[in-house]
């Protein structure tokens, strides 16, 4: 069964909000402006919301490891 790996770069990461506001289920701002990964594998379903995420990541601070 493969798994998708969410990987976030926090030297990059600019807490920009649009992968919390393309996949709440993953990502979450706390109220000092951090990111926080709230689901490093998410599941399945959510893929497809997590790769626009990670598009949409004007730092690039966002990448995706596939694993079996």
């Amino acid at each position: 069964m493969k798994t998708l790996r969410v990987i976030v770069d926090y030297d990059l990461c600019e807490a920009n909000a649009h992968c919390m506001r393309a996949v709440p289920e993953v990502f979450k701002l706390d109220n000092d402006d951090k990111l926080h990964l709230l689901q490093e594998k998410p599941p399945e379903s959510l893929w497809a919301s997590v790769e626009k995420a990670v598009r949409l990541c004007p730092k690039g601070a966002l990448s995706l490891e596939r694993i079996s």
